[in-house]
């Protein structure tokens, strides 16, 4: 027998898997609870049960894919078979298959949102978190992000040393960010640049390892 925090672990699952498909179908602009429950197959109310709008259900979106992202950085990162630049050069590509195959879920892990944790005062984020936690909790989405970048950090401090990981980790993330922003938009035009996103992630783990070794 089906239990109730079992029924509702199984709806909150149908409505982040519609609202993910939703998202990466239309963009932001598709994804509406309504929307979201018809596809899941739910009853009208269910949604608003468990999120309490549109951008609590996005947060639990981004939540869960930057814990997906980051699962394949630690793959990689604990894999022995590779090498510290191959592992590098297979986590800046992570990042960036994911703004070239979901290009819509790309552009909502890096929104910036307008009122961060902190920007509405104590007692009004401490309302929002009753409210939208943990399910549409900044929060738990910031946590998920920061342990891709801790996995990716350690990946980076195996080639650089850890006194220099968060300079040359910055300026990767930044590199690997923008070049998926190019690629995004169609301005990274092969014609024009002679070159193509691959290429430039090969360039920027030389260049890392190249520094490494003049250290």
């Amino acid at each position: 027998m089906t239990t109730r925090a079992e029924s509702a672990a199984a709806t909150r699952r149908a409505l982040l898997d519609a609202a993910a498909e939703l998202l990466d179908l239309g963009g932001p602009e598709a994804v509406t609870l309504r929307e979201v429950g018809a596809r899941a197959g739910v009853t009208r109310g269910a949604p608003y049960r468990h999120f309490t709008g549109k951008d609590s259900l996005l947060t639990a979106v981004a939540a869960e894919s930057w814990e997906r992202i980051g699962d394949q950085v630690h793959a990689l990162r604990t894999d022995p078979a590779l090498s510290a630049s191959e592992k590098l050069r297979g986590a800046l590509r992570v990042l960036i298959d994911v703004g070239r195959n979901q290009p819509h879920l790309y552009q909502v892990l890096f929104r910036r949102r307008a009122n961060l944790p902190g920007q509405l005062g104590d007692g009004m984020d401490r309302i929002r978190r009753q409210l939208c936690g943990p399910e549409g909790d900044p929060a738990v989405a910031d946590r998920a992000a920061e342990r891709f970048q801790d996995e990716f950090l350690d990946i980076v401090a195996a080639l650089t040393g850890e006194r220099s990981a968060r300079h040359y980790g910055a300026l990767l993330l930044t590199s690997a960010h923008g070049i998926a922003g190019m690629e995004l938009s169609g301005h990274l035009d092969t014609d024009k640049w002679h070159t193509t996103a691959d290429e430039l992630v090969d360039t920027l783990v030389r260049l890392v390892t190249d520094a490494r070794e003049l250290t």
